[in-house]
């Protein structure tokens, strides 16, 4: 694990995307709210909100920080679900992962919600779009813009 007790704490902030591939019809089913188990955006997004708070517990050499806020989002598309999650801290260390994994958790979630009509559903593209603060300063992906979604 690295140390980071001799670093300052400073607001942090990441962003993580990913995708969920699907049938037309069951990205439809969902906008719509026609999914039998559920609200499938709702139950997404607080599972998503979970999973940031427990990274630690789930990554080996992951610190444990405090998480400030937390917002999970979706846009659905034709043929996908896009998630987006945004993390917040004032700490030591980054909260890259706490976005990934909100992001992912979030993505595994909408697959649970949807997979008695569509199993051939496939989650991808998960990556890191943005961070701010600490030492490394800002990174945004290249050919992509954080504030698009």
């Amino acid at each position: 694990m690295v140390d980071v007790t001799a670093k300052d704490p400073t607001h942090r902030r990441a962003v993580a995307r990913c995708k969920i591939f699907m049938e037309p019809d069951t990205a439809s089913k969902i906008a719509t709210g026609a999914i039998t188990k559920g609200d499938v955006l709702a139950v997404a997004r607080v599972a998503g909100i979970q999973a940031a708070k427990a990274t630690p517990s789930l990554l080996p050499l992951c610190h444990p920080l405090l998480v400030g806020s937390v917002f999970v989002n979706f846009r659905i598309e034709e043929s996908y679900v896009e998630v987006e999650a945004q993390v917040d801290t004032v700490d030591r260390t980054g909260v890259e992962m706490e976005a990934l994994t909100a992001c992912a958790v979030a993505a595994l979630t909408v697959y649970d919600m949807c997979k008695s009509v569509d199993r051939g559903m496939t989650i991808g593209e998960l990556a890191l779009w943005e961070k701010t603060g600490g030492r490394s300063g800002h990174y945004r992906r290249a050919g992509g813009d954080a504030a698009d979604f």
